[in-house]
């Protein structure tokens, strides 16, 4: 299995939330297996509130016209945040570059995250490769991130199918974060 060899005991005590929103995750233009990935994006989301860890919601603020345009219905986080839970808006792939989401876990003394969501390949593996660079100890389910299939590309490359493509972009992330096989091997904590 693919990962650093951090203790897999040790629970995590955050969890971020990537551009699960409504445009990716409802409706004709949801991601292949999009049940599956609420079902287990719910797991993490329970198990993580019943230990009152940090929760964190990025949200995509797509461009005008995008299907992720701020304040239209596809915007919208497919998940409510609860009491307490922060939602940190961004523009970029990277959901620590040119947002708070850095100073947020910093205030709360999280080390150990896990990172669940989409686009597996674009959000989730920018911000991952971020939190790493910043010292972070970084948990991927493997159930718990998704994207679309990818088309057939130039000089006659075939399509590839959704579940490659992400498990394609877990392995691009190399050998400093943890994959998990599945939601249910995480577990959660407060930080210290």
């Amino acid at each position: 299995m693919q990962g650093n060899s951090a203790d897999r005991t040790i629970p995590a005590n955050a969890l971020i939330v990537v551009d699960v929103q409504n445009a990716f995750i409802a409706g004709r233009d949801a991601v292949p297996d999009h049940r599956q990935l609420c079902e287990a994006i719910q797991l993490l989301l329970d198990r993580a509130r019943q230990a009152k860890t940090l929760v964190i919601f990025l949200q995509n603020d797509g461009p005008p016209g995008a299907v992720d345009e701020p304040d239209q219905p596809g915007w919208v986080l497919y998940f409510p945040p609860g009491s307490g839970e922060r939602v940190v808006r961004k523009t970029k792939d990277d959901g620590f570059d040119g947002s708070e989401l850095n100073q947020i876990l910093a205030e709360s003394a999280a080390r150990r995250i896990v990172i669940c969501g989409m686009l597996s390949e674009m959000c989730v593996a920018a911000t991952v490769r971020a939190a790493i660079q910043r010292g972070f100890e970084v948990i991927l389910p493997h159930d718990g991130h998704a994207t679309y299939d990818v088309p057939a590309g130039p000089g006659g490359s075939g399509g590839v199918p959704a579940k490659m493509a992400a498990r394609a972009a877990e392995w691009s992330l190399g050998d400093e974060v943890t994959i998990l096989a599945s939601v249910r091997d995480v577990r959660f904590a407060r930080p210290a």
